[in-house]
């Protein structure tokens, strides 16, 4: 099996003002995702939620620095799941459960560093 990353975009908006039982909702959803992960046939190597966009720091070149992140835009990059799957449709199949309610999931193949996928 291959490891894949499923990287996960929303609107940082929707979060702001969650009241508890929001927060709740979307954190069931996520044990909800994992268990279904494996209920598929994949497994779970690791996935973490990111602080808000407001904490990062971006560089860009090695040597530009800037606060916050560089691109503005209304999704952010908010967390991340390692999977492993059988191929790119497994994946797929997988990612599509994943919540994300304000945005979207985007899945990418982990590179295996002794081989060259460009």
């Amino acid at each position: 099996m291959s490891k894949y990353a499923i990287l996960i975009y929303d609107d940082q908006a929707n979060y702001v003002n969650a009241t508890p039982e929001a927060w709740r909702a979307v954190v069931d959803a996520h044990v909800t995702f994992r268990k279904q992960v494996l209920e598929l046939g994949g497994s779970l190597v690791g996935g973490e939620a990111l602080a808000p966009p407001s904490t990062a720091t971006t560089i860009m070149g090695g040597s530009k620095v800037t606060d916050g992140p560089f691109i503005e835009t209304r999704k952010s990059f908010n967390g991340y799941y390692v999977i492993e799957a059988r191929n790119p449709a497994h994946a797929t199949e997988i990612a599509r459960l994943c919540p994300a309610p304000g945005g979207g999931v985007e899945v990418r193949l982990i590179v295996d560093p002794s081989t060259n996928p460009f």
